[in-house]
């Protein structure tokens, strides 16, 4: 060639060492980035996956970190139901102190009714006090609003966990379908059963007869004679002792159990004398309760007497049915409008990550049962204080309400347990997929880009030779000019 205006091969040595040099410059970029992509002309569609799975991995971070805070408000609220247990064992142990009646004095007594006082107070306090991040957890705060419940067919009830539509609210309708029964046992007037028609034993009848019941068994005695009513009231006086009371029907005797449902039962047996009873269903001396039969939301709920519950994914609640509508065929409905402690604990904002769970309070004023007493009647001056000798009814009344504090922890432990543990466990194996499916899409392979780094370093000198070559080639012409 002999021009020299244009040298061809120094232009095309130039096209290559700044193709080479840009190629070194990328492999440095990656190598001291780390990032295989690190704008969208690396790799415009592996920029797009890339950024839609940060997209999820950041949902999923914040979606582990969510239920690790709402484990940490869980564990707060279960901390202080556990020293509310403890205190209202403490407060069980001086009633039943105070029941020793014979070793104490009126002065003893009269300090055991001001410490379990001071103990109600405490307890006051712990569900007045008790919060996370200023947000109150035991005080009623946390519990879910109802709209339109009967108090007259539920004397109670209790929404631990509830799927409520946004902007809407969840119906709850309670069918009983079985009426809930005492154990009964009859003693007819006149016949063969011992008491003549004239409501009266005989005057040679003299009977013992040994009642029992679902708190304990007494023995009785009669002699020939006795009227009905006498021992009517005879038994009634140890109804406390035994759960059975006794009532006229005209001039025969009633025997029944003073609560309702299967586990309550009446055996009224003869040891001497005729003292026939009927109507028993496990033999003729012994009749059993019966649970009401209970629906809610067309599913049938577990029942213990007059108390139904139920557990599903959308509805977790409990209910104590009155008197009045568990013992007879009928239905209710209630609506749950919103409240409870609500978690998002899913990856994306919707119905499906969202998770909530009810507080119910727990002042003494909410302890307890409708049918039992609530816990501040056995404050002094109230209705069971233990001053006044109501030792038994203050003790059925510690006793439900030790039973729905454990119950109530046993619940928000199931919710940390089922929900809130097992979210993390299940978020953190998909963050590391997920994470792993982000590396390799965007990360630097350090060994492919090593052997890229010393090939493009090799090609940059080899081009850079070359161009001087190329443009040491037009001094050639230098010869003909000779």
């Amino acid at each position: 060639m002999s021009r020299i205006n244009t040298n061809i091969s120094s232009l095309q040595a130039i096209h290559r060492l700044v193709a080479n040099q840009d190629d070194l410059s990328t492999r440095l970029e990656r190598l001291s980035s780390g990032l295989r992509i690190n704008r969208g002309k690396d790799d415009p569609a592996g920029l797009i996956a890339s950024q839609s799975l940060r997209s999820e991995l950041r949902g999923i971070g914040q979606a582990i970190e969510n239920s690790s805070r709402a484990i940490n408000v869980i564990a707060t609220a279960d901390a202080a139901l556990s020293e509310v247990s403890a205190l209202l064992l403490e407060v069980r142990g001086l009633i039943n102190k105070s029941a020793n009646e014979g070793a104490l004095s009126d002065a003893e007594i009269q300090a055991n009714q001001l410490q379990i006082d001071s103990l109600l107070e405490s307890i006051d306090r712990i569900a007045n006090t008790t919060q996370f991040n200023g947000k109150k957890l035991l005080n009623g705060e946390l519990a879910y609003n109802l709209s339109g419940i009967d108090s007259g067919s539920l004397a109670r009830a209790q929404i631990f966990g509830a799927r409520v539509p946004a902007g809407s609210s969840l119906s709850v309708i309670v069918d009983v379908t079985q009426s809930a029964q005492t154990a009964q046992l009859n003693l007819a007037a006149g016949g063969g059963t011992g008491l003549s028609a004239s409501g009266f034993l005989s005057s040679t009848n003299n009977v013992t007869i040994q009642i029992g019941g679902a708190l304990g068994t007494e023995t009785f005695s009669f002699s020939g004679g006795t009227v009905n009513s006498a021992i009517r009231d005879n038994i009634n006086a140890f109804t406390s002792l035994t759960g059975v009371s006794a009532s006229l029907s005209g001039q025969s005797l009633v025997f029944h159990s003073t609560e309702y449902g299967s586990d309550a039962f009446v055996s009224v047996a003869p040891t001497t004398g005729n003292f026939t009873v009927s109507g028993g269903d496990v033999n003729a001396t012994r009749d059993n309760g019966r649970d009401a039969g209970v629906q809610i939301n067309g599913q049938a709920a577990s029942v213990r007497g007059l108390s139904a519950s139920i557990r599903t994914n959308g509805l977790d609640l409990a209910l104590d049915l009155s008197e009045s509508f568990g013992t007879a065929v009928g239905s209710t409905s209630f609506e749950i409008t919103g409240g409870g402690a609500q978690f998002q604990i899913g990856p994306t904002v919707n119905a499906d990550g969202l998770v909530s769970v009810g507080v119910a309070s727990v002042n003494t004023t909410n302890l307890g049962s409708a049918t039992a007493g609530y816990l501040n009647t056995i404050k002094t001056g109230q209705a069971n204080a233990i001053v006044s000798g109501n030792y038994t009814a203050a003790e059925r009344i510690v006793n439900a309400a030790i039973e729905q504090i454990a119950v109530l922890s046993g619940r928000l432990g199931g919710f940390q347990a089922n929900q809130l543990e097992t979210n993390i466990n299940s978020r953190q194996i998909a963050y590391e997929n997920v994470q792993a499916s982000e590396s390799a899409i965007r990360d630097t392979d350090y060994a492919s880009e090593v052997a890229r780094l010393t090939r493009a370093q090799i090609l940059v000198q080899a081009t850079t030779q070359i161009l001087s070559i190329a443009n040491a080639a037009p001094q050639n012409v230098l010869a003909l000019l000779r």
